[in-house]
């Protein structure tokens, strides 16, 4: 059987594709998915393929944009190279969620969690630090791993406090 060149095209197109499309889908090369996919296989990913596997869980509220949190954090390249870390409490990170603060995989990931839960982001370089990385510690296009865990939650002005329950109106007699 001789294969004219369109469909050799599509024969290995039919092979090729599938793998570049869920590479596209998750943003991540089809290198860093495959080690991310091996290394981390309880990580579940997000609409938005910001990757997150709970290593403690919490409790209580999670926090929403204008919340003012409280975290530890160590940060690291896909090859375990720490470039940033707070680990000690007396030296907790603290910020005001949903004000660009922070990386976008950091706002979305920290919205999921509870007070006292820890979780690892796998955050692919379009929820990071873009193509363009942020030298000389995070290269270009750089997958990234976040250690994260959530110590505090002070609510913001976005994030008023539920209305307290309706009183039962006492029915007037006639």
């Amino acid at each position: 059987m001789r294969l004219f060149p369109l469909q050799l095209t599509l024969l290995l197109a039919a092979f090729v594709l599938p793998l570049s499309l869920q590479a596209q889908r998750e943003k991540l090369s089809p290198e860093d998915l495959a080690y991310v996919e091996k290394t981390w296989p309880n990580a579940k990913a997000t609409g938005t393929s910001l990757r997150t596997e709970v290593l403690a869980e919490g409790s209580g509220d999670s926090p929403r944009p204008g919340d003012r949190v409280s975290v530890l954090y160590k940060g690291m390249l896909l090859d375990g190279t720490i470039f940033d870390q707070a680990t000690e409490p007396e030296r907790a990170f603290t910020f005001r969620l949903g004000r660009g603060n922070v990386i976008e995989g950091w706002e979305e990931g920290l919205q999921l969690m509870k007070i006292g839960e820890k979780r690892r982001f796998i955050i692919p370089f379009e929820l990071a630090y873009g193509t363009r990385g942020d030298p000389p510690k995070i290269p270009r296009r750089a997958t990234l791993v976040f250690e994260v865990e959530l110590l505090k939650i002070e609510k913001g002005e976005s994030s008023p406090p539920p209305p307290p329950p309706k009183k039962k109106e006492k029915k007037k007699k006639s």
